[in-house]
């Protein structure tokens, strides 16, 4: 199974790529996150037949053809708001390209009109699982099209189709969301947005590719020839990304993460086994996405002396036109240095970005108030654009409801729906032990240095919520990182967190941390709480804080 999307927008000829660059059975599309699902409800209200990802369709012109010529199946979670609509505009291309493919949808994750979800709500979608997905395959569709699946289905339902695996199946499933995990974000499991980027070229880095066995353990790799580089280090990255607890729970099966293990099998190769699975919750989780507002944005641009009372005076005067608004941040980013050669090694940014529910109140109100200061303000006073109107900003929430109440429903390529039934818990869980500390390091000389030099990172969203994912590259650098790099150290080195709560876990067959701080991002991605809304950066961050580290783990 490979994959060819990891979000709305990804390279837009991966399709083609891997279908020409190899072997496989399956290629999914993950076109689905938090922030895609608020743009294609907002395309939904201008146009009711839309809801999709239309990106998908122009690929699918040139690529038809070749899946079907391949035998390989297309399974995507690009039908977002409205998979009906997609799996019938690919079924009038491919009537319109004379191409004999059969085109299943699955169904019954939107929710938006069954519940009382409260104002503002364009979207409410259940997480579903897989089974839906291996109906479709096993009744012969050739092309399967989702609405939010959780972004492990689009593998677990294959794995399950082509295995026979049951539902209670729950090792051989864990196996499945795991590699499923990995291959989700497409390139990122290859060398893409890796810490140890300048070890490999990552110029290009191709698609990944998971080779499932029976027994749910896999081989991650990629196509012959194509870029980047699958090694135990970038799949332990995307293991990390967006995960928080070793349990990993999700509608087909609770993952044990703390089980894996991941092993070296030859050049761009790497083997996963040792997963354990339990039964899923027996709750879907909602996701909601919902107009939060209207927001608008000033940066002023500082430079030279006297910053900090240049950024005083620029609140001093901005103060009356945003007095009552909902919410009001400022921050001074200081990027100036002294005695600077360059003018813009000489300036400081101070952000200025305010939301509200009224678009007047966010909009000329505020970009006026900002314009009238050119002349009458700090020397040097200018902006890095002309502030505009105000925008829309999105909120992302999570709610839950009993799987039994959704209706998970498999509409056929014959136009036949089954519907497909919530779990029945047949066995029990397994009682997998806390992860324990390694010993640590005996004493011995310290250096003071980035923590990057010996540990790696992967951080990300999820709703409000960052995830931050750490990991070791030696076994001598984890007995150090596991009792060094504490909640308590962890808020030292990110102030941002100081005040938040943070989880941490530990996952000690993958020499990993994993932190999850509550709140960071505010109220998700779409509103742009932060510099860095998604938490992209905040494990490179992490990594270019200095602490006192043996020596003998550094290079």
């Amino acid at each position: 199974m490979g994959n060819a999307s990891g979000f709305y927008g990804d390279r837009f000829h991966a399709l083609r790529e891997m279908l020409t660059g190899g072997e496989l059975d399956v290629l999914t599309g993950d076109y689905l996150a938090e922030l895609t699902m608020l743009i294609l409800g907002r395309d939904r209200l201008k146009d009711p037949t839309l809801g999709y990802a239309k990106t998908f369709l122009r690929q699918l012109g040139d690529a038809l053809a070749l899946a079907h010529d391949r035998g390989v199946k297309l399974v995507t979670n690009a039908g977002g708001l409205n998979p009906s609509g997609l799996a019938a505009a690919i079924r009038e291309l491919a009537l319109r390209l004379d191409i004999p493919v059969k085109v299943a949808h699955v169904e019954g994750d939107d929710l938006t009109a069954t519940g009382s979800w409260g104002d503002g709500v364009l979207a409410a979608n259940a997480y579903l699982g897989g089974r839906g997905i291996a109906d479709c395959l096993l009744a012969g569709a050739d092309v399967v099209v989702t609405g939010r699946v959780t972004d492990a289905a689009l593998v677990t339902g294959p794995a399950a189709a082509h295995f026979g695996w049951a539902e209670d199946a729950y090792d051989e499933l864990a196996g499945a969301v795991v590699a499923g995990h990995i291959l989700e974000c497409g390139t990122q499991a290859t060398g893409g947005n890796y810490a140890f980027f300048t070890e490999h070229d990552v110029s290009r880095p191709g698609f990944p590719i998971a080779e499932i066995a029976a027994d749910g353990s896999a081989v991650i790799t990629k196509h012959p020839g194509t870029g980047g580089a699958v090694t135990t280090e970038t799949v332990t990255a995307q293991l990390l990304y967006e995960t928080a607890g070793p349990r990993y729970p999700g509608p087909d099966v609770t993952a044990h993460l703390d089980t894996v293990r991941l092993s070296a099998d030859g050049p761009d190769r790497v083997r996963i086994e040792g997963a354990r699975g339990e039964a899923p919750p027996p709750d879907l989780k909602v996701g909601l996405s919902r107009l939060g507002g209207f927001r608008n944005e000033v940066v002023f641009v500082l430079t030279g002396l006297d910053i900090d009372a240049k950024a005083a005076l620029v609140r001093e005067q901005m103060a009356p036109a945003l007095a009552g608004l909902k919410d009001v941040r400022w921050t001074l980013a200081r990027t100036d240095h002294e005695d600077a050669a360059a003018e813009e090694e000489a300036s400081a940014l101070l952000r200025l970005v305010v939301r509200d529910a009224d678009a007047g109140a966010v909009g000329k109100a505020v970009s006026g108030a900002a314009i009238e200061l050119a002349l009458a303000s700090y020397p040097g006073f200018h902006v890095t654009a002309p502030p505009g109107k105000g925008a829309p900003y999105g909120v992302f929430e999570a709610a839950y409801v009993p799987a039994a109440e959704v209706e998970h429903r498999a509409v056929l390529h014959t136009g036949k729906q089954l519907i497909v039934p919530p779990p029945t818990y047949t066995r029990g869980l397994h009682q997998v032990p806390e992860p324990e500390l390694p010993e640590p390091l005996p004493p011995g000389p310290l250096r003071r240095a980035p923590l990057g030099l010996i540990a790696g990172a992967r951080s990300g969203d999820k709703g409000g919520s960052a995830n931050l994912g750490v990991w070791a590259r030696t076994d001598a650098g984890w007995r150090w990182l596991a009792h060094t790099l504490t909640t308590a150290k962890l808020r030292e080195l990110l102030p941002e967190t100081a005040n938040l709560p943070v989880t941490r876990h530990l996952l000690p067959n993958l020499r990993s941390l994993n932190f999850v701080i509550d709140g960071l991002l505010g109220e998700g991605v779409a509103s742009q709480a932060r510099f860095d809304p998604q938490a992209k950066a905040l494990g490179e961050w992490l990594r270019a804080r200095h602490l006192d580290i043996p020596e003998e783990l550094l290079p």
